[in-house]
This record gives C-alpha cells, sequence and structure tokens, in this order.
C-alpha cells in the first residue's frame, strides 16, 4: 500500500469515528435532557397501557394538560415511576360520584372512554377536592385496580414529579405507536 493510499485510509476512519462520536453525543444529550425510555409496570393502565409496555416520554416544553399521560416520580409513594393520566390541573375542582362511578372535573361529567370500568373504588381521600396551584389530580385508567390521587400516599401531584408525557409506546411491536 502506498503512502497515498495510506492517508486516505486514515482520513476516511478518522472520518468515520469523527462521525460516530457526534451520533453517540447527540444519542446521549437526546436520551438525556430531550427523552425517556419508561417500562410499565402493572394493570393501572389497562386497556391503554400493559405490564411490560415500553413507552417514549418527553417533558421538553411541557405543560400538564386535562387527559394527558405522565410518567410520575414521586419515592414517597413508590420507589420506581408510576403511570397515570391527568384528570384535573390546578384551580380545578374533582369530585367522584363512587355510586354511580363518575368523576366530575368543576361540575361536569368527564366522558373517559379510555377507563376500564366505572369509578367505584375509594381510599382515604374525600371529595370533592380542589386541585392546589402547581399540581395536578392522575387516576390510573384501570380504575379499580389503581392508586391514584383517590389515596393521600399520593394525593396531588406537584407537576415537578412528573417526568414527562407519554408520547409512544415502543413495544411490544404489535401496539407500536402513538398513545391515547
Amino acid at each position: 500500500m502506498n503512502e497515498k493510499n495510506q492517508s486516505s485510509l486514515q482520513n476516511e476512519l478518522f472520518d468515520w469515528a469523527q462521525n460516530i462520536a457526534i451520533i453517540l453525543t447527540v444519542v446521549v444529550l437526546l436520551f438525556t435532557f430531550v427523552l425517556r425510555v419508561i417500562g410499565v409496570e402493572g394493570p393501572s393502565m389497562m386497556n391503554t397501557l400493559h405490564d411490560g409496555d415500553w413507552l417514549l416520554v418527553s417533558d421538553l416544553f411541557y405543560e400538564p394538560e386535562n387527559g394527558d399521560i405522565v410518567i410520575i416520580k414521586k419515592e414517597e409513594f413508590m420507589q420506581s415511576p408510576i403511570v397515570k393520566r391527568i384528570i384535573a390541573t390546578e384551580g380545578q375542582t374533582v369530585n367522584i360520584d363512587f355510586e354511580a362511578g363518575r368523576v366530575w372535573v368543576d361540575n361536569v361529567p368527564i366522558e373517559e372512554p379510555y377507563a376500564n370500568g366505572l369509578t367505584t373504588r375509594s381510599f382515604d381521600m374525600v371529595f370533592p377536592q380542589t386541585v392546589p396551584e402547581g399540581c395536578v389530580f392522575v387516576l390510573g385508567d384501570n380504575r379499580n385496580h389503581s392508586s391514584d390521587s383517590r389515596t393521600a400516599s399520593l394525593g396531588m401531584v406537584d407537576e415537578r414529579h412528573i417526568l414527562g408525557k407519554v408520547i409512544f409506546r415502543i413495544l411490544p411491536m404489535n401496539a407500536f405507536g402513538m398513545v391515547d
């Protein structure tokens, strides 16, 4: 191999190494500051999400809204992150009629086509409850198999405990896609 070919090969290898380093840096920054991959544990979000699903989560410019599915990390409640749906945001009043199984926000019954059954299971929270500033009220979609804002141990969730909004299911492959 002559000197010119060897120099050309070295330049090409350097270019490849530089491109790989740039790509790895972008991926690390992306998954550190923009996206996270979180696994679902337990049945609390069935039938929307299932135990073992893997989700892509983002908190970039995120502002909580009713209906969003979010990942919450509140170690006093549970060591691992949990997935729940936002039912109400700051200033809104939540009331639950456990006999009828209906959830009301600001005196309006909400439509919940995602809920896996009526909301008939109560815990230790007394309703109605007004969501404090900087907090959200969350429920699992599988209402009768979910510990959520109905229990004082989780209660109203400070927005600082929200890791991000679920934007995509990446596993299992047969359910790959956007999450509502």
